[in-house]
C-alpha cells in the first residue's frame, strides 16, 4: 500500500479539489439554460427617489468577438451618480447595478486573445453595460478585464479594483506624487481613503489625514507605517488649515485630496451638507506653492483672485479635477472613457488607450497581492440581501466597503 499523503500534499490536494469543483459549477453554469435574477434601479419621474429591484433574465446569447462571458463570484456595492448618468443621457426604465466585478471566464468570442475559459479575473463593467453585475453571469469585453493574483480573494479584488483607480488616478497622474511630498488625504478611514494612504505610503509620501468620528481617528492611528498627523473633525475644534501649515512648518502640503468641502459659509450652507468638511478657501490657504488639489466636489468654482500661490487649481481646472474622480470609473464607452482621460491627463493621443487602463488595472492587483493595498472591507453578503444592502450605500451610510458574494 502507498504512503498516506504527507501534510503539503493534502493541501494540494484539497486546493486542487476546490478548483476543480469551481470549474465544474462554473461550466455548468454556463450551460443551463435557464433564468437568472439581476439587480436593477428605477428612478421615479421626479429624479429624487431610487428603487431598486430584481429582473429576471434568460440566459445570455452567445459570445461574440471580442466578449467575455463571465461567472461573477464576487461584485462590490458604490453608490450610482444619478447626476451623471441623466447628463450623460444614459437614463434607463431600468438601470443595471453592480459594476465592480470578480469572476471564472467561462468562454470567450472568437477574437478574444487575453483570456480562455477557466481564467479568473477583475475588472469593471462600463457604463453603457447591459448586463448587472448583480447577477450569475455577465459579457465583458476584454478590454475591461484583467487576470486576478492567485492569492487574492474574491472579494477582495472586486472590493479593490475601483478605489485603486481612483486613488492610482489621483496620485499617480493627476498629482504626480513622488517620495518626499507631503499630502493631505481627507476623510482616511474611507474606503477610498485607506487605499490612499496606503498608495502615498508605499510612494514615500509624508500623509495627514482627518477623521470624522473618534473610531475613525482611531482606526488611522493604529495605521502602519504612521500617519504624520490625523486632524479629528469630529468636536469641531480642529482647524485643518492651521494642523496642516503647523505640521509643515508653513510650507503647506503639496496634494490634497478631498472627501468634499463646503462652498459656502456655515449659514448659507444646505441642511444635508452640514458635515464636518473643510471650506474651500481653507483647502487653498493649506496648499503650498505648486500644490495639487484633487477634488470630488463637482460644483466646485473657484475665483481667480483666490489663487494667490502657483498651484493647478484655477477655475477651468477645478472643474476638470472635479469630475476625475467619478469620470475615470464611470466611463460608458472606450472612445468616450479615453477622450475624457487624454483631456483630464495630457496623455500623449498616440499612446494605446486600452493599455493605459489594463496597466492600471494590472497595477492594482499586482498592489493588493502584495500586500501594499489592505482595503477597508466589511463581511461579504449573499445577492439576496444586496438589494437592501444598495440602499444603505446609496444614502452613503456605510463606512466599509459592502460586497456580494456568489
Amino acid at each position: 500500500m502507498g504512503a498516506a499523503p504527507g501534510p503539503e500534499g493534502a493541501g494540494s490536494l484539497r486546493k486542487d479539489s476546490k478548483v476543480a469543483v469551481a470549474k465544474a459549477q462554473a461550466v455548468g453554469a454556463g450551460r443551463r439554460q435557464v433564468t437568472m435574477k439581476g439587480l436593477y434601479f428605477q428612478q421615479s419621474s421626479t429624479n429624487e427617489e431610487i428603487t431598486f429591484v430584481f429582473q429576471e433574465r434568460e440566459n445570455l446569447p452567445a459570445t461574440e468577438d471580442y466578449y467575455v462571458k463571465l461567472q461573477v463570484k464576487a461584485c462590490a456595492l458604490s453608490q450610482i451618480n444619478t447626476k451623471l448618468l441623466a447628463e450623460m443621457k444614459m437614463e434607463k426604465d431600468f438601470f443595471p447595478v453592480g459594476r465592480e466585478v470578480a469572476g471564472i471566464v467561462l468562454d470567450v468570442g472568437s477574437k478574444v486573445s487575453f483570456f480562455q475559459p477557466d481564467d479568473e479575473v477583475v475588472g469593471i463593467l462600463p457604463l453603457d453595460s447591459e448586463d448587472p453585475g448583480l447577477c450569475e453571469v455577465v459579457r465583458v469585453h476584454e478590454h475591461y478585464l484583467v487576470h486576478k493574483p492567485e492569492k487574492v480573494t474574491w472579494p477582495e479584488a472586486a472590493g479593490t479594483i475601483r478605489d485603486g483607480v481612483r486613488a492610482y488616478t489621483a496620485l499617480h497622474y493627476l498629482s504626480h506624487l513622488s517620495p518626499g511630498k507631503s499630502v493631505l488625504i481627507m476623510d482616511g478611514a474611507s474606503a477610498l481613503g485607506t487605499i490612499a494612504i496606503q498608495l502615498a505610503h508605499h510612494r514615500g509620501a509624508r500623509v495627514i489625514s482627518t477623521a470624522c468620528s473618534l473610531e475613525d481617528k482611531q482606526y488611522l492611528e493604529r495605521l502602519r507605517p504612521s500617519l504624520a498627523r490625523v486632524i479629528d473633525l469630529s468636536n469641531g475644534k480642529a482647524h485643518v488649515a492651521e494642523s496642516c501649515l503647523e505640521e509643515t512648518g508653513g510650507l503647506g502640503v503639496d496634494i490634497v485630496l478631498d472627501a468634499g468641502v463646503r462652498l459656502y459659509s456655515k449659514d448659507d450652507e444646505p441642511a444635508v451638507k452640514l458635515q464636518p468638511l473643510p471650506h474651500k478657501h481653507d483647502i487653498i490657504t493649506l496648499l503650498g506653492v505648486g500644490g495639487h488639489w484633487v477634488t470630488t466636489e463637482e460644483n466646485l468654482q473657484v475665483q481667480h483672485h483666490f489663487c494667490t500661490k502657483r498651484m493647478s487649481v484655477t477655475k477651468k481646472n477645478a472643474c476638470l479635477l472635479s469630475w476625475i474622480l467619478q469620470i475615470a470609473i464611470a466611463f460608458s464607452s472606450r472612445e468616450q472613457r479615453w477622450l475624457s482621460l487624454t483631456m483630464k491627463f495630457g496623455i500623449c493621443q498616440t499612446y494605446n488607450r486600452e493599455n493605459i487602463f489594463l496597466r492600471i488595472l494590472k497595477d492594482v492587483m499586482e498592489k493588493l497581492s502584495a500586500g501594499v493595498f489592505r482595503p477597508q472591507l466589511d463581511e461579504p453578503i449573499p445577492l439576496y440581501e444586496a438589494k437592501v444592502s444598495m440602499e444603505v450605500v446609496q444614502k452613503n451610510q456605510g463606512r466599509k466597503k459592502q460586497v456580494v458574494q456568489f
